[in-house]
């Protein structure tokens, strides 16, 4: 039988969600768990792959197994197995031919940024920041020049290996909720490092630092070298994956909320 779950984890201390020899890895610690309670080994395929210090508020992914669990079973006994920093917040049964990755319409990423002039002891590897003043509606209104479907060369990271930089995007939104700047992004797929780059120059024109006319250049030019530095991991977030309703799964249901209160 096939599962859908969905996961939370704090990225900070592993070298991102893909199993590597060398190094603790998220899916790793999954799979070691859910085999505890199947007692037999699987491999999980997950939404959208996390690099190392990026977070996820609900990663969906999917597993065979020839196990017969209660979905109960699943969710507790996994997560007994699994460090403090890593849930798995439901577990579904799905149709054979539902992929965690290639069933997915759209994905959906939060950046978040500390917009003060002293550095956050708490969020230090939950959020990135920044001790200049930003101004969100700059950057809000910059981003719009994203949206719709484009070659996005501009913020695509050298290490890529899609065979196309063409993606949609369907919203960006930049907010503020006191002393938290948000940047949100909606899109089909994503790039390696396409959130971050995006971020590292929006954050350039939230100080006054760049116009929006710079962003609209240096998008049209395709060219990564012209963008401004990647925004570090720690302020990422992956907050979803869309599905077709048909699958019926929690994930459709809920609003994603992280430090702040949705409207």
């Amino acid at each position: 039988m096939r599962y859908a779950a969905g996961i939370e984890y704090g990225g900070a201390a592993y070298c991102g969600w893909q199993r590597q020899p060398h190094c603790d890895s998220v899916q790793a610690r999954l799979e070691d768990a859910l085999a505890y309670v199947a007692n037999h080994e699987l491999e999980l395929v997950c939404a959208g792959r996390t690099d190392a210090g990026v977070h996820a508020l609900e990663q969906v992914v999917h597993f065979d197994s020839s196990a017969e669990r209660e979905t109960r079973s699943w969710l507790l006994g996994a997560n007994c197995r699994l460090p403090r920093d890593i849930r798995i917040r439901w577990v579904e049964p799905v149709a054979d031919e539902f992929h965690a990755r290639f069933s997915a319409e759209a994905r959906a990423y939060r950046y978040i940024i500390v917009n003060q002039p002293v550095a956050s002891a708490l969020f230090h590897d939950r959020a990135s920041w920044e001790f200049r003043p930003l101004c969100e509606q700059s950057m809000h209104d910059a981003a719009q020049v994203l949206v719709g479907e484009h070659d996005f060369s501009s913020f695509r990271a050298v290490g890529c290996q899609a065979r196309s930089s063409r993606r949609h995007v369907y919203c960006v939104d930049v907010s503020r909720h006191a002393n938290l700047v948000y940047i949100d992004v909606m899109a089909n797929a994503f790039l390696y490092h396409m959130v971050r780059n995006i971020a590292g120059s929006l954050i350039a024109i939230g100080r006054g630092e760049r116009s929006a006319e710079w962003l609209a250049d240096v998008f049209a030019a395709r060219d990564r070298n012209l963008a401004e530095v990647t925004a570090p991991a720690a302020g990422l977030y992956f907050l979803r994956a869309c599905y077709p309703a048909q699958y019926k799964l929690p994930t459709n249901a809920q609003k994603p909320v992280l430090f702040r209160d949705d409207t």
